[in-house]
């Protein structure tokens, strides 16, 4: 079996999946338009797809008081710095600097602009 997705509840996912495609190269695969304004977001291999929504039935989460240690959506990424300054640049908030593992891979974790966190990782060995 394959991961097709995950699932978040957030304040506004019209907004947000205009963000992660903007900033983080996710493709719009499908788009309700009424509530609970579901929005599909791929990868840009298509291989996995994130899916925000806001439906009336669930409370949302407050993702900005949240310890990101609990959930947080990781991309790899080769250019740590550059991506935290251009994302914080496009409104996400640092929440831990580039640090580096026992392993030795290197990890940053952001924000998105509503406190969804977000982490990159630069691995030594790649695991995927």
């Amino acid at each position: 079996m394959k991961i097709e997705h995950t699932a978040y509840q957030v304040e506004d996912p019209v907004a947000a999946a205009e963000w992660y495609c903007t900033n983080l190269g996710m493709v719009l695969k499908r788009a309700h338009k009424d509530r609970p304004f579901v929005r599909f977001l791929a990868d840009d291999a298509g291989a996995v797809m994130l899916e925000f929504y806001n439906h009336p039935k669930a409370t949302l989460p407050d993702y900005r008081n949240q310890d990101p240690l609990i959930a947080h959506i990781a991309f790899k990424c080769d250019d740590l710095s550059g991506t935290r300054d251009r994302l914080i640049a496009a409104g996400a908030t640092l929440a831990a600097d580039i640090a580096t593992t026992a392993d030795g891979d290197e990890l940053v974790m952001l924000r998105d602009p509503w406190g969804l966190p977000i982490q990159f990782v630069k691995r030594v060995d790649p695991m995927i």
